[in-house]
């Protein structure tokens, strides 16, 4: 999750996150580059007499810059296209979990599982423990197994909301009567944290997303304890 006065973006914990991550700094570079060609051109401009004022015809400079930043858009637009392609692939989904928001709260239903499905609201202040965060902490939190390509089925019972956790490179909007889909993994335990990105009304701020990934075995037990309850 973020932390107080982080400048970059949250540490990958799936290998998308970690290739949007690798692309950021590419196009960072890129503009970094330009950014400092054109500071230096009008240093240039501001410091040195102005040659060659009647110079009527000037083919070649013309075709560097007309060449050149169509080169600097392909080398953009091509790690892009590979990483919205990789966003879209479905190889055989160990899980799926599907997500329904609220105003202002998020359902789940594990569609493997007979009668698998909870609410997820916020924990309010009061009943926070020593530890957890305000704002982000839930009284149920999503389960699911590390290492396990999960496919997210996220729809909306009322208005527009967002399906967001930024360390795992997932936000998907939540639409009422459609069904949006998204893939989802982990390469490591932990807890992850996430909250509606779509402004959905007065308590918007109020829909946190918290997944709790675990080890295979361990989800095998959690979910067989719960269909038995």
């Amino acid at each position: 999750m973020a932390t107080p006065a982080q400048l970059g973006l949250q540490n990958a914990s799936s290998p998308i996150m970690e290739e949007l991550i690798a692309f950021h700094d590419h196009a960072l570079m890129i503009i970094f580059l330009i950014s400092s060609l054109v500071l230096y051109i009008i240093s240039l401009m501001l410091t040195t007499k102005l040659t060659h004022t009647s110079t009527m015809n000037a083919q070649e400079i013309e075709m560097i810059w007309t060449i050149l930043p169509a080169i600097i858009l392909i080398m953009i637009a091509l790690p892009s296209l590979r990483i919205l392609y990789m966003t879209d692939e479905f190889n055989k989904p160990y899980l799926t979990l599907k997500a329904i928001g609220h105003q202002w709260y998020w359902s789940y239903e594990y569609s493997d599982y007979e009668d698998l499905a909870f609410d997820s609201y916020i924990t309010p202040t009061y009943f926070l423990e020593p530890g957890e965060f305000r704002l982000l902490e839930v009284d149920n939190r999503t389960t699911l197994p590390m290492e396990a390509d999960i496919r997210m089925l996220i729809t909306s019972q009322d208005v527009l909301h967002s399906w967001a956790v930024p360390s795992l490179g997932v936000k998907t909007d939540a639409i009422p009567g459609r069904l949006n889909q998204a893939m989802l993994a982990s390469m490591r335990p932990g807890l992850f944290y996430g909250q509606c990105s779509e402004i959905c009304g007065s308590n918007h701020s109020f829909m946190p997303i918290v997944l709790e990934f675990i080890y295979f075995q361990d989800f095998e037990v959690w979910a067989s304890y719960l269909y038995i309850v």
